[in-house]
């Protein structure tokens, strides 16, 4: 089943799916690239793992990529002890206990050097809220803007404060930057909105090398398509993450286009 947007869809964005979209994603870039590269280059997946309590996670019970939980004990049935009674009750309340957080991304290397020429990030939404996840985030991509390592980040989440903001404040829904080793401090800005669709760009190398073009477009419906994600997605509903005022009328009209409303 096709996609009924044009662009991304925002019904994805959903923590119940966004967790296997990410990694599928990444898996699909990863099939999509190696063959056009060879035998110059290869793209490998790589792990970023970092703990966090996360308070504040959007996601209930969800993980963002990959986490790993620390297992509740359950308790006992207390032994007949005679305690004395404290001055105080006390009450049960809940712990902040520590997750363990697996991202994936993409190295493009250099086969016969072993250097890493370009890495490929696509936002997770620890990436995008206040905590250890943006922390981490934000030194490797510090590290990387100050090495001769190309960056390649897509965003196509709505929510949360975006890595790379634009000049004068300009707010657009998703957006994916290209930052060449040879042209920094400037880099490439691909900022775009719900209706437009996902735009192709290509893939930053080594200079005076062919770059494929990355279409991101087509594979994020390849993965609707092969994922059923028509039979899960209810879209009677309005999108998680909400969506604008704006923004909700345009899906309403698409959806009744479409025969999903």
């Amino acid at each position: 089943m096709v996609s009924p947007f044009p662009g991304m869809n925002p019904y994805l964005e959903n923590p119940l799916f966004w967790s296997e979209i990410h990694n599928l994603l990444i898996a699909a870039i990863f099939r999509k690239l190696n063959p056009q590269l060879r035998p110059k280059y290869k793209v490998a997946i790589e792990k970023r793992v970092y703990q966090t309590t996360d308070e504040d996670s959007l996601l209930v019970g969800i993980a963002d990529v990959a986490i790993q939980t620390v297992q509740k004990i359950q308790p006992q049935e207390p032994a007949s002890i005679a305690v004395a009674s404290p001055v105080v009750e006390a009450v049960t309340v809940d712990l902040a206990m520590p997750e363990t957080v697996k991202e994936t991304y993409l190295e493009v290397r250099d086969v016969s050097t072993k250097e890493v020429v370009t890495v490929i990030e696509i936002l997770s939404p620890k990436n995008k809220r206040p905590g250890e996840g943006r922390n981490t985030y934000m030194k490797k991509r510090l590290q990387i803007l100050g090495s001769y390592t190309n960056l390649v980040e897509i965003d196509l989440l709505r929510d949360g404060k975006p890595i790379q903001q634009q000049q004068n404040n300009i707010q657009t829904d998703y957006r994916i930057l290209l930052s060449r080793a040879s042209q920094r401090p400037k880099a490439d800005l691909y900022p775009f909105n719900l209706p437009n669709p996902i735009p192709s760009f290509p893939l930053p190398l080594r200079e005076n090398d062919t770059e494929p073009l990355l279409e991101i477009q087509t594979l994020i419906s390849e993965l609707y398509d092969e994922g059923n994600y028509d039979l899960v997605i209810d879209y009677s509903q309005q999108p998680v993450p909400i969506i604008s005022r704006e923004n909700a009328a345009w899906v309403d009209d698409i959806l009744k286009q479409k025969g999903l409303r």
